[in-house]
């Protein structure tokens, strides 16, 4: 771990360590060490750079979520430690909304969600980073479904041409890191099954996953089975199916003690035109930001975990469209 702090044994090690330090141990401050002064946090809902706006968002959620848990699942990476690597980060994070903020006024609720996290360090901070929370798990149980959400988020930050712009090719920021992850053979089994899958050839999902696969999807969506891998798939390509998917990172990983595993950030592109989970086509320019995790066995991709931002979704195709009227909370 040349540059880096000697307390940490390894890159797992300081990515799971430096965020249970500023979250849970409220090293807040740590992040002027931690994050570089430019960094660039780029989000589904938003592209952030300099580690002030990292303080103060931070500072933000544990207002509204003080006793927030992030419990590190895997590290997925690549690189070294002279050239830089690149951590995908899977986290369960666990939090009570007792305060008030971005998700409205406090309402008890306990909530149970997933993150996803790319981040590239160098020299003991991070300077890169694409991070998707399960944003339709959290506003659901909170009580509204995604897109009255977003309709309501775009009224509570001044409107339609106040509120803060998703993250999409036009606005994004580019970082310091330059790098499209390793050549390693899982990563690029599950990149070609990936873009296999977005060109229509469905007929990979039985071919190439166990049959017994646990998979996980936004909204907090737990499922086993083929079917549930086919209805995920489709419902998302469907709705964009012209859009141009791309893969724009990808490791894969054999470590002692763990399945053969593998990480990919991907985007779709394009228009919202076709019928799928984001209902009726409306032709919206839309962005789409994945990242996905696998786990391999001997009968296929045993494990999958897949994010992307319902809300930040629903945020572009509301602001195309002009539907921009808040709403009430209601249940999905």
């Amino acid at each position: 771990m040349h540059g880096f702090d000697p307390k940490f044994r390894d890159f797992p090690d300081y990515i799971i360590g430096i965020t249970k330090e500023i979250w849970e141990d409220r090293g807040i401050a740590t992040l002027h060490d931690y994050y570089a002064p430019k960094i660039v946090v780029r989000s589904p809902a938003s592209v952030v750079v300099g580690n002030q706006g990292v303080i103060a968002a931070t500072m933000a959620t544990l207002s509204e979520f003080p006793d927030r848990t992030l419990l590190g699942e895997d590290v997925i990476w690549s690189g070294t430690p002279e050239t830089g690597m690149l951590s995908s980060h899977r986290i369960m994070s666990h939090a009570t909304h007792t305060g008030r903020g971005v998700y409205g006024n406090a309402t008890g609720a306990r909530l149970r969600y997933r993150i996803l996290a790319d981040c590239h360090a160098k020299d003991n901070a991070i300077d890169d980073e694409w991070l998707i929370r399960d944003q339709g798990a959290i506003v659901r149980q909170l009580g509204w479904n995604p897109r009255d959400y977003a309709r309501d988020l775009i009224a509570r930050e001044g409107g339609p041409e106040a509120c803060v712009r998703p993250c999409t090719p036009a606005n994004d920021v580019e970082g310091p890191y330059k790098g499209s992850g390793n050549d390693n053979a899982w990563g690029a089994r599950y990149a070609d099954l990936l873009s296999r899958i977005m060109g229509a050839d469905l007929a990979a999902i039985p071919a190439e996953y166990d049959r017994a696969v646990q998979a996980h999807y936004p909204g907090g969506v737990e499922e086993h089975g083929t079917g549930a891998v086919d209805r995920f798939w489709i419902g998302l390509r469907a709705s964009f199916p012209s859009a141009r998917f791309e893969i724009h990172h990808r490791i894969g990983r054999e470590d002692a003690l763990m399945p053969p595993r593998a990480a990919i950030r991907w985007s779709l592109t394009g228009k919202h035109d076709g019928w799928g989970v984001f209902g009726a086509p409306t032709g919206a320019e839309v962005h789409v930001m994945g990242i996905s995790h696998a786990e391999f066995g001997p009968w296929g991709l045993r494990r999958e975990f897949t994010l992307y931002d319902e809300t930040a979704v629903w945020k572009q195709i509301l602001l195309a469209t002009g539907d921009v009227e808040a709403a009430a909370p209601a249940e999905d």
